[in-house]
């Protein structure tokens, strides 16, 4: 129903102006005067711009992709503690393949009348992602804050994980360990974190010269998915080119890098060594217990609650991306490299 402003300011006592002042949320208007017109909008029947409907509860929904890596349930956990801190309750939607989209879950809860919306990982973090699906919440006035993959043509806030320093403390240790055939298990390139990766660790591996002379830098990197399935085939490719270690984008996974490793009669870290990615929940009692980048979930939960907690109280979002420095883990699964191989002969035994 399209609202009459001059029905609105009869109803309310106020001029035109002000209803619209109103409306569109500028100063000028005292709390008594605004009470009045959002009062006259509900008795007339209207219904209010979303900016100006009241927030349930001060309920945040909390879209993540999915619930088996272990690192989101931490992530949400952390997020969950962080906001009710502030007075905030949450709602957690997640994906699986096949089942509710991100598009279908962000209606539910503008019907809802959420207070706020935090996206971790999710379409914004894929690279030729339509920015318009998340330009339009923020233009219906609704606090949203984006996690892990900034989304090119958005000025929504959005902290991340440094993908790059992510992967140059990976290849580093492996490096500092005597490694000089070092390969990466990476995500599949349609993700942002994923390509930020890929660029980093081929530009690590040419600046410091560990690029065997029988291989280019892109045969050392494979890109596969987020799985156990997908660490395992990426690291068939990566040992039959004779890598002694291995970087990964999960630790997922660096659990199937494992697994093909040990397949293939291949000690882990005697014979490959391997860093995940994360430091999911559980990945010290791995075996070997598993050296890794752990991406700073609770600093990251921090800095999302404190923003969509700000915008919700009325302040101005921040727009850009901010980045969270990971910490290297060192557990049982690196060691110092084996002895070298004839260039181009596999390391399965």
């Amino acid at each position: 129903m399209t609202i009459r402003l001059s029905e609105i300011a009869e109803r309310s006592g106020v001029s035109i102006s002000t209803v619209s002042r109103v409306l569109n949320e500028r100063p000028g208007v005292s709390q008594q005067t605004r009470r009045q017109v959002l009062t006259a909008i509900d008795v007339l029947g209207y219904d209010r711009p979303v900016r100006l409907r009241p927030r349930a509860g001060g309920l945040v929904g909390l879209v993540i992709p999915e619930l088996q890596n272990p690192f989101f349930p931490r992530l949400a956990h952390h997020l969950e503690i962080h906001l009710s801190r502030t007075g905030l309750s949450t709602v957690l939607c997640s994906q699986t393949l096949g089942g509710i989209h991100e598009d279908d879950y962000v209606a539910i809860l503008m019907e809802h009348s959420v207070a706020g919306i935090v996206f971790v990982s999710g379409v914004h973090a894929l690279v030729d992602s339509d920015p318009a699906r998340y330009q339009r919440l923020m233009d219906l006035g609704l606090p949203i804050v984006l996690v892990n993959g900034a989304l090119a043509g958005l000025d929504a806030p959005c902290v991340s994980t440094d993908d790059v320093a992510s992967v140059q403390l990976a290849v580093q240790h492996l490096e500092h360990m005597g490694h000089r055939r070092i390969g990466a298990a990476l995500g599949q390139l349609r993700y942002v974190p994923a390509q930020r990766k890929r660029k980093a660790f081929l530009e690590i591996v040419t600046e410091r010269g560990l690029v065997p002379d029988d291989l280019d830098a892109e045969d050392l990197v494979e890109t596969t998915a987020y799985s156990v399935q997908g660490g395992q085939r990426a690291a068939d490719a990566l040992i039959d080119r004779g890598v002694t270690g291995i970087v990964c984008g999960s630790d997922v996974m660096a659990l199937g890098v494992i697994r093909a490793a040990r397949r293939r009669g291949l000690r882990v870290p005697e014979d490959l060594s391997v860093v995940g990615s994360d430091d999911s929940q559980m990945m010290e009692f791995a075996d070997p217990p598993l050296t890794t980048v752990r991406q700073p979930a609770e600093a990251l939960a921090q800095a999302a609650s404190l923003e969509i907690a700000e915008q919700i109280a009325g302040s101005k979002p921040h727009a850009g991306e901010v980045l969270h420095r990971p910490e290297l883990v060192v557990r049982g699964s690196t060691a110092a490299a084996p002895e070298p191989l004839s260039p181009g002969r596999p390391r399965s035994r």
